[in-house]
């Protein structure tokens, strides 16, 4: 499989009389744009609303964040079997809208919903402080069912970011960049000296809001499968949980998995990438057995040196990346773990809610239980009326000036556990 991505760089955003692309800028008809996320009876009200790094504006509650991409060669469309029918991507050419993002904001869904700061103290944690943000702020009818809401906001951003995708056309890129993964014994037999190397990609799919959706498809209700790494870079995989903000993985963040990114940098030169292992998140234990063991037998079975395991969510999924460990290394493949830690304020609880002994070898991506100050910014794109409910906030931490106090877990994407972030830990 063979894709290649072209990015067209956006330095600012501007509100325009026409959606278009001018001289790295792009520019947003607000109504146009309003008038078709409206066409969900399911709301009420839409406005569109601009972020830009550096700028005054407090963004939450933030439910996804989505960069614009748009296939103009090959089978299929961007998130396939969501905004169009399914077909398998991962071939052809994709331009990607790179610098701009969709961000879906409005009345909370569940307590998970988090905050973007676009100056500040906040900011460096959060990579969608360096983006230009064209905010979707929606307000859903009185008495929508939690769910039917979740769905409305999902397929809001989405529409969204397909809409905006259409200014790519007729651009070229400067270059392209091409992601190629052969059919697997044409991988091996490429560099047959090198450490076969593959990714076991956990999804966040435990209900209750906590929702991914593969080709469109609830991931609750898939087993461990294998898919070409490319797939994921042409929007197969969608985010659809509300799990909490500083390792919640955006759409944004599927298109731009940095573990594959960056194993796709490495192949060829000091690793054979053979591909992903798709799994999810289970509740039930019996769940959790039966598909930790599926994942395991697949990476012997495509004879495996090692893999590199994530996870999203904390808690409860802990359990599904340690089983995914322990079963995997005694199958003999070696597992490195990326994940976040909670060890409290002070750092001296446990980190993870479940432990093997195989999970020898951890990149921590940060602890999400520092707290920090937020200053009070001079606009507030969407509400903050929810501050002291969501993950990180307390009853009380809210100032009469307007700051407020919170853990760095109501930040999108400040622990993210596959990496995208900039924290780390360090033993002494």
């Amino acid at each position: 499989m063979k894709l290649e991505l072209g990015r067209i760089h956006i330095a600012d955003v501007q509100f325009g009389d026409k959606t278009e692309i001018k001289d790295n800028t792009l520019y947003v008809n607000a109504k146009e744009l309003s008038d078709l996320i409206l066409k969900d009876d399911r709301l009420l009200a839409c406005r569109i609303e601009l972020a830009r790094p550096g700028e005054s504006i407090r963004i939450t509650p933030v439910k996804d964040v989505i960069e614009p991409r748009l296939k103009v060669e090959g089978p299929g469309c961007v998130f396939p079997g969501v905004m169009g029918k399914v077909t398998e991507v991962g071939h052809g050419k994709t331009l990607c809208m790179d610098g701009a993002c969709v961000v879906t904001v409005g009345k909370i869904v569940g307590f998970q919903e988090g905050v973007i700061d676009m100056t500040g103290p906040a900011a460096d944690y959060c990579p969608f402080s360096k983006t230009q943000n064209v905010c979707v702020v929606i307000e859903p009818k009185d008495g929508l069912e939690t769910h039917v809401y979740e769905n409305a906001g999902r397929m809001a951003g989405l529409n969204a970011a397909v809409y905006l995708a259409k200014a790519l056309e007729g651009h070229e890129p400067k270059e392209w960049e091409v992601f190629e993964t052969k059919p697997l014994l044409q991988q091996v037999a490429q560099y047959p000296d090198l450490p076969k190397v593959g990714y076991i990609h956990m999804l966040q799919s435990q209900g209750l809001l906590h929702d991914t959706y593969y080709y469109g498809v609830d991931a609750k209700q898939i087993v461990p499968t294998i898919m070409y790494p490319e797939e994921i870079f042409d929007g197969a995989i969608t985010s659809g949980n509300c799990v909490a903000p500083c390792d919640k993985v955006t759409t944004y963040h599927h298109l731009h998995n940095p573990v594959i990114e960056d194993l796709f940098k490495q192949h060829g030169k000091t690793l054979n990438f053979l591909g992903v292992i798709l799994t999810n998140e289970n509740v039930f234990l019996m769940d959790k057995e039966r598909h930790s063991d599926m994942t395991s037998k697949l990476c012997e079975y495509l004879g495996l040196d090692g893999v590199l395991l994530t996870e999203e969510g904390y808690g409860n999924p802990d359990t599904d990346l340690m089983m995914n460990c322990k079963k995997t290394t005694q199958r003999g493949v070696k597992v490195v773990l990326i994940t976040d830690e909670f060890p409290g304020k002070d750092g001296k609880s446990y980190s993870l809610a479940d432990v093997c002994e195989e999970a020898d070898t951890m990149i921590s991506c940060g602890n999400g239980n520092v707290v920090i100050h937020f200053p009070k910014m001079d606009k507030v794109i969407g509400m903050e009326d929810y501050i002291e409910m969501q993950i990180g906030g307390w009853v009380g931490c809210k100032h009469e000036d307007g700051s407020f106090d919170a853990e760095i877990q109501i930040i999108i994407a400040s622990t993210i556990a596959n990496g995208f972030n900039k924290l780390c830990a360090r033993t002494y």
